[in-house]
């Protein structure tokens, strides 16, 4: 496995199956960003503890509909890689809802560890990072519980850390620079807007391709590395 071959497969599984990616994301980032927007709109105007009420509530709404997106994305990867879709978006998600609670939890462990090693020494953190960057893959497509999910990505990337680090680094790079330049694209309209529609477009369009990379990592590392899809 390689930075290039990884990048390679995700971008020709990317623009082939663009739609059903964009149209996976947007189904729950139409919400997320709404409820965004209407969080930022009602802090900007309030108290101090209303304004952390309801930033609060919009944390917690965007966690968990973050992990049920990625967890969609996963799937979708996991589904197209033969070279065509198979299942609906719809049945998608709710394939994956029962996945949510392990998603969250494992979520919650991994970044209070990457967190505290940020913070500890910086490269604990990023340790921590790469060595759990599989969680969401293990989760949704082994169904395993988020302990166990932990333990099974730290194991899977051992070896080729430096790889998955090197992915993680450009596909975040790749990542800031698109939500940089979409949201800018709707720098004309009054702010709950741009934060609704920016937001909604760039989160649509990169999330996809993120987890689209580190999906395909969780492939190549499990041994299944043959993709028709992005040969096609």
């Amino acid at each position: 496995m390689t930075v290039g071959g990884v990048l390679a497969e995700a971008f020709a599984l990317y623009k082939r199956f663009f739609a059903r990616f964009f149209l996976t994301a947007a189904a729950v980032f139409v919400v997320l960003n709404l409820f965004s927007a209407i969080a930022a709109d009602a802090g900007a105007d309030a108290a101090d503890a209303v304004a952390a009420f309801w930033g609060l509530v919009g944390l917690v709404v965007s966690l968990v509909g973050s992990l049920w997106v990625q967890g969609a994305l996963t799937a979708t990867v996991a589904d197209v890689r033969d070279g065509r879709a198979d299942d609906g978006i719809e049945t998608t998600y709710r394939r994956v809802r029962p996945t949510l609670l392990p998603l969250l939890v494992a979520g919650l462990l991994a970044g209070i560890g990457i967190v505290l090693g940020l913070v500890a020494l910086v490269v604990p953190g990023l340790l921590l990072l790469t060595r759990w960057v599989l969680v969401t893959p293990v989760v949704v497509l082994e169904r395993l519980r988020a302990r166990e999910a932990l333990r099974r990505s730290w194991n899977l990337v051992k070896g080729q850390s430096w790889t998955v680090f090197g992915v993680i680094v450009v596909t975040i790079l790749i990542g800031v620079i698109a939500q940089i330049v979409f949201v800018a694209a709707f720098a004309f309209l009054p702010d709950f807007l741009q934060n609704w529609f920016g937001g909604l477009v760039a989160n649509s369009i990169v999330t996809p391709f993120v987890a689209l990379s580190w999906t395909l990592m969780y492939f190549h590392l499990r041994g299944d590395a043959t993709a028709p899809a992005a040969a096609a």
